[in-house]
């Protein structure tokens, strides 16, 4: 536990002894908070007396009072109390603080197995367009997320849905194939994503056009949009698909096989993978065996068109499509089939979606449908729904051509640090592979720390220019406080020794608790399943460093006894940047 755990446990006794209330969290809904002392008064932690005042009818003065002397006869870490109008300010021994961080270094790599698997989705891309800067958030938090839950003892499957069949496939299929080019990515130069992106692109065109010309010619616009003949072609093309057609599949392979290349590419710049990929071409027909089932049980029923639905009025909801007339499905239909055959394949305890919330009713609706169908595993999903991102200009659209691509994202980041550390002049000793990798790892970094520091709930407005400054809660901060610590240990040939005596000063016993907070902030992230508490994190750790930095003596510092431990907490503080960042899929660089 970290100092303020202890004390907080210790708080909990005292109570419990001194004043006879037990579990003091919870008994009169007492809750008392172990504080950071923030203030000019004495003391390295605060404790608020007032909740007490009404069960115990004393004056906070009187309870604090009560609580010091506690604290100083029971405990070995408090050496003395002072109480200011109701506040109770400890303050700590220093051989406490120093076997403290003695103990989070020590404990740093350690990790309590949880013995449980957690599954977690995320990308789950379309095959009819490249990635995009919403699948970037969408990437990297459930990513991160997968690390965080690694790190705090679940073992971990990473995994994502091809969304690789269905109208929006065959739109980029009708497009190519009435272009009569025959372009393919070696013909045209260009990534296999983006070219069947702009076919979709086209499609889109060519769909608007045709509903134009019906309109001119007195249809009704909603009439237009179903009778256009680019759309029913491309629906006897799903069809044709759901048949088994030679022609229509061998095309779908080619072009898909073209966009899988180009996903390579995107996802190995980005830093993510995964350890199970499916597809749903694989998994629609499981999910109307479970259509099937649902009829039998009585728990679906059937229209007179054919369509199946399930009634959830019962739940508040309303009823819900799971099988068109013609007999083609529909996502909820692959969604179904899809989550029973992750639990029937692996032996997990939890299944994570990582969706924008435009899909909060979807999985709603999805986890509702299973517990009908009988799968008690269902009450384990879980739908980690996040804002989207958008640019200043607004909402993308990827019908119009209008998305950010997800490469050309990634390329600005990386030439933005390029000019950056260009003008800086800070790189000039290394080799041009040292900057490149230099260039890549700050602009890629950038964008990640900026994403993922936002709460994953809450929508985001992505400035490239501002998370590529050197300044402030940014991903190039963090990183160049990470490289300044590497030159210093380095310069020192730092070698760490074991300290039984020191007169740790205010700024260092502020690093020191920080540094133990690490791991209870990587347990809360898990729960929470929010980076956001891991990168908040360390730009607090490293403001808290270069304050301490800056106020301290390291290298010119002549007694070695201090420069020692200077040296030992500025290894610590960057071993904690570096695993921070690495949980959230962002690397570190030892110059910048």
């Amino acid at each position: 536990m970290n100092i303020k755990d202890i004390i907080q446990t210790k708080l909990a006794d005292i109570v419990a002894t001194v004043f006879q209330i037990n579990d003091v969290n919870k008994t009169n809904h007492v809750t008392l908070d172990v504080q950071q002392n923030k203030t000019e008064f004495e003391g390295d932690f605060t404790i608020v007396t007032f909740p007490l005042v009404k069960v115990l009818k004393k004056s906070p003065d009187n309870i604090a009072m009560e609580l010091g002397d506690a604290f100083t006869t029971q405990s070995d870490f408090v050496e003395s109390y002072h109480v200011v109008k109701g506040f109770l300010n400890l303050k700590i021994k220093n051989k406490f603080f120093l076997e403290n961080f003695h103990h989070t270094q020590e404990s740093f790599d350690e990790k309590k197995p949880r013995n449980q698997t957690v599954m977690v989705e995320y990308s789950s891309p379309n095959t009819n367009k490249p990635l995009h800067l919403g699948h970037i958030r969408n990437n990297l938090l459930g990513y991160s997320v997968a690390q965080i839950l690694k790190e705090d003892g679940y073992n971990v499957i990473k995994t994502q849905i091809i969304n690789d069949r269905g109208i929006h496939i065959c739109k980029s299929m009708l497009a190519w194939e009435k272009s009569g080019t025959n372009e393919t990515p070696e013909s045209t130069g260009i990534k296999g994503d983006k070219l069947v992106g702009n076919y979709y692109v086209a499609f889109d065109k060519a769909y608007k056009k045709e509903i134009a010309e019906l309109v001119e010619k007195g249809y009704e616009e909603d009439v237009a949009k179903k009778q256009a003949p680019i759309i029913l072609e491309a629906q006897k093309m799903l069809l044709d698909w759901e048949k088994g057609d030679d022609t229509v599949r061998n095309l779908w392979a080619e072009m898909n096989s073209w966009v899988y290349a180009g996903f390579a590419d995107t996802y190995k710049r980005l830093g993510v993978d995964f350890d199970q990929v499916q597809y749903e071409s694989n998994t629609y027909l499981l999910g109307k065996d479970l259509i099937q089932e649902g009829l039998l049980k009585g728990v679906l029923y059937k229209k007179e068109d054919g369509s199946v639905w399930c009634d959830l009025s019962d739940e508040g909801l309303d009823h819900k499509l799971l099988l068109r007339g013609d007999g083609t499905s529909v996502y909820m239909t692959q969604d179904l089939g899809t989550a029973v055959q992750r639990f029937q394949e692996n032996n997990i305890q939890k299944l994570i979606y990582t969706v924008g919330n435009e899909q909060d009713y979807h999985f709603d609706v999805l986890i509702k449908i299973l517990k009908k169908l009988g799968y008690s595993w269902a009450e384990n999903l879980f739908h980690l729904s996040y804002g989207m991102v958008e640019l200043p200009a607004g909402k993308m659209k990827s019908r119009e051509g209008t998305v950010v691509d997800a490469d050309d994202l990634m390329q600005e980041m990386y030439i933005t640090a390029k000019e950056k550390a260009q003008e800086l002049g800070k790189l000039e000793n290394l080799s041009d592979e040292e900057k490149e990798k230099s260039y890549e790892t700050v602009g890629i970094g950038a964008l990640k720390y900026f994403m993922l520091k936002v709460d994953p709930k809450k929508k985001m407005l992505f400035n490239p220019a501002e998370s590529i400054d050197f300044a402030g809660n940014t991903g190039p901060f963090i990183q160049y406080t990470y490289a300044r610590i590497q030159s210093l240990v380095t310069k020192a040939n730092y070698q760490p020794t074991k300290i039984s005596a020191y007169d740790i000063n205010a700024s260092e016993k502020e690093l020191v608790m920080n540094l133990a907070n690490f791991k209870e902030t990587i347990a809360r992230a898990a729960e929470t399943l929010s980076p956001a508490l891991v990168a908040n994190y360390i730009y607090e750790v490293v403001k808290s460093y270069n304050s301490f930095y800056q106020n301290n003596p390291i290298l010119s510092q002549e007694d070695e006894n201090t420069k020692n431990f200077r040296l030992q907490l500025s290894d610590l503080t960057g071993k904690t940047i570096k695993k921070g960042l690495e949980l959230l899929g962002i690397g570190t660089v030892n110059r910048m």
